[in-house]
């Protein structure tokens, strides 16, 4: 099994890589914007999207025209790998994956990546790399593997070089052979069938006020100036801060649940179209667009789509796997009588059947519906009744996890496969 694993550390260069490493970003980025404005054009003129091998093609005569000699300066792997980059985004968006490529700013986003050429020396914490030479970073764990790539980003004006590698493992299986459903929330994190249940750390929430106040700072000095610049960099560090605490949270939480759990099952979520603005259009006004833009930040705040990755990388190293299923009306239904009502669910916490008057929480209530429906799944997959991934929204089960896939009692074999069949969102019959 080949593995791919990046790992991030700070660089601490002096002050004349710092200047080199800006003009490197600068480079990659007049490489996009210029890529982009072509290819713009191009398909403003009705013609067909330029490939990648095409766009680099342009390379050589942008770096023989006498305003942009510049560009010489900077290896030109570097700038193969951004107009890839472009191609992949185009691609993307014609997949509906993502939004149509944009514009790059000046210190926004600023990254490049080294494709070869460089060398790690673990022994005294520093990186060598092509153009830049040595440079110091803080090693906080070893690196092991082959390095395929070195990528240099800026966030809040601090250095990160993230190194990707690549090493050869053995099939790994996973010590555990339960399984679990997960049930995310914005007043819950999560939500496990066994009962546990993990608060939300609410990173966003915690510093809107202070974020409110530094902005309103920004935006009565003068743009560009010196008391502007370090304003933005108070904002910048505060997003940052932001962002390390709801991603420490989300390692922390993924991590403990991968350890426990063989097989994980969670509802395929569409967090994008969850989150959309409700504002709508001038002609075509939304309906209760301020409560919804709460409804989207809090969604945004919790990080589901981050969540998820980290459960599929983790549970994909450690034998594991992860289980999505169709989420309809697994929060409105029953599990002791099947009945589906949305006045089951009373209030964001409290469901109670209008049929049978089966109460619970209503978190815990999805994630027991959520467990059946992946019980189901399985059973129909080892019968044979469904192909596995045959949709392309779940991963295929694992045979070598060593998960018991008929673990309900109340239910025969066939029973399972039938449930399967007629409704891959609702819950077994107990």
């Amino acid at each position: 099994m080949i593995r791919l694993q990046a790992y991030k550390f700070q660089i601490m260069p002096n002050g004349e890589q710092q200047r080199a490493m800006r003009r490197i970003a600068g480079s990659c980025r007049y490489v996009w914007n210029k890529a982009l404005a072509l290819q713009t054009a191009n398909h403003e003129a009705g013609e067909k999207f330029i490939n990648h091998f095409a766009m680099c093609k342009w390379l050589p005569v942008w770096k023989k025209e006498p305003e942009t000699l510049w560009l010489k300066e900077t290896p030109s792997q570097l700038y193969q790998l951004v107009l890839k980059d472009l191609a992949r985004a185009y691609k993307n968006f014609f997949e509906k994956r993502a939004d149509f490529p944009t514009f790059k700013k000046k210190g926004v986003n600023s990254r490049f990546c080294f494709p070869q050429g460089c060398e790690l020396d673990a022994g005294n914490s520093r990186i060598r790399l092509p153009k830049l030479g040595w440079i110091r970073y803080r090693k906080s764990r070893a690196v092991e593997g082959v390095i395929k790539n070195i990528t240099v980003s800026c966030v809040a004006g601090k250095w990160y070089a993230s190194i990707q590698t690549e090493r050869e493992i053995e099939q790994p299986a996973h010590p555990s052979s339960s399984m679990v459903d997960i049930d995310v929330g914005i007043t819950r994190f999560a939500t496990l069938s066994d009962g546990t249940m993990f608060e939300p750390v609410n990173a966003f929430r915690k510093n809107a006020t202070k974020l409110e106040k530094y902005q309103r700072c920004l935006s009565r000095k003068t743009k560009f100036s010196s008391n502007w610049k370090k304003q933005k960099q108070k904002i910048s560090r505060l997003h940052q801060r932001v962002a390390y605490a709801r991603n420490d949270f989300l390692h922390k939480t993924s991590t403990l649940i991968s350890k426990n759990h063989a097989m994980i099952v969670i509802e395929d979520l569409k967090v994008t179209n969850m989150s959309k603005s409700a504002a709508g259009m001038v002609e075509t006004p939304g309906r209760s667009a301020k409560a919804k833009s709460g409804l989207n930040k809090s969604i945004l705040d919790q990080g589901w789509g981050e969540f998820r990755r980290q459960l599929e990388y983790k549970q994909a190293w450690r034998g594991g796997d992860v289980l999505a299923i169709n989420p309809r009306n697994t929060s409105r239904t029953c599990p002791a009588c099947s009945h589906v009502s949305a006045e089951n669910r009373k209030t964001q916490s409290k469901f109670e059947c209008v049929e049978c008057g089966y109460a619970e929480n209503a978190d815990l209530n999805a994630s027991i519906n959520i467990l059946r429906a992946g019980h189901a799944r399985l059973a129909c997959q080892v019968n044979g009744a469904v192909m596995p991934s045959a949709t392309g929204t779940h991963r295929s089960y694992l045979p070598h996890s060593g998960i018991e896939a008929v673990g309900i009692p109340c239910l025969s074999f066939r029973n399972l496969a039938a449930c399967c069949l007629s409704s891959e969102g609702s819950p077994l019959r107990a």
